[in-house]
């Protein structure tokens, strides 16, 4: 199976969500001015400033061509990850509700925080249990999410004295209604090795990623 990670100008996670990747599935890059998916059979927006995160953060991102192609594969379903940047990028596409407001201090965070798996429901968190604990790491600006959105596509939260940026309800990531799509602004690409990231719990998103499109890509 493979799955695409997207560069865009600006982009500065891409190598550690490749190597993450890589560890469940084998990683494509994918170029922002490229529409051509390469018939991968997931895709990952990763982390970063993408286009220097001018205008407004993701705003500029979601007119690149290769996001034409992975908003039309993902409305037939092709599994979409995205991760902070990539995260902000999906709500400015129109692919995920809500948006992603500057964080409440006005300053740039960067912490260990835990979330609580809210649903199991979606393939990226099928290796998972309702209620488990999730490490990872958490770095943004521009992370406090707010806007209308069903509570059965609330995916994760953060766990009480964990929400670093003043995200509404605690809300650390969402998901589309037909669930293949998520958006979280924590960087599970940080927690797949105990050596560098202190937790391996980023890895179980990936893992649950891969397993989910392992059927279509054997087809």
């Amino acid at each position: 199976m493979r799955i695409g990670v997207i560069t865009f100008p600006g982009t500065c996670d891409d190598v550690d969500a490749r190597m993450a990747v890589d560890k469940v599935a084998e990683s494509v890059a994918l170029w922002h001015a490229d529409p051509d998916l390469h018939g991968v059979d997931g895709v990952v927006v990763p982390g970063g400033f993408s286009y220097g995160d001018y205008l407004r953060a993701g705003a500029i991102a979601r007119f690149a061509p290769v996001m034409e192609s992975v908003v039309a594969a993902a409305r037939e379903g092709l599994p979409v990850l995205g991760i902070c940047n990539g995260f902000q990028v999906l709500c400015e596409a129109g692919l995920l509700p809500g948006a992603l407001l500057p964080n409440t201090s006005l300053r740039f965070i960067c912490r260990q925080v835990e979330l609580q798996v809210q649903r199991t429901d979606t393939p990226f968190t099928s290796q998972c249990q309702v209620g488990d604990r999730l490490s990872i790491p958490s770095k943004h600006m521009s992370g406090r999410f707010t806007g209308e959105v069903p509570e059965d596509q609330v995916v994760l939260r953060y766990v009480d004295g964990h929400n670093p940026n003043g995200s509404q309800d605690d809300v650390a990531g969402v998901c589309n209604e037909q669930r293949n799509v998520l958006g979280l602004m924590p960087h599970p690409e940080h927690a797949v090795d105990l050596l560098t990231g202190g937790s391996e719990d980023g890895l179980k998103l990936f893992a649950g990623m891969a397993a989910a499109v392992a059927p279509a890509a054997a087809a």
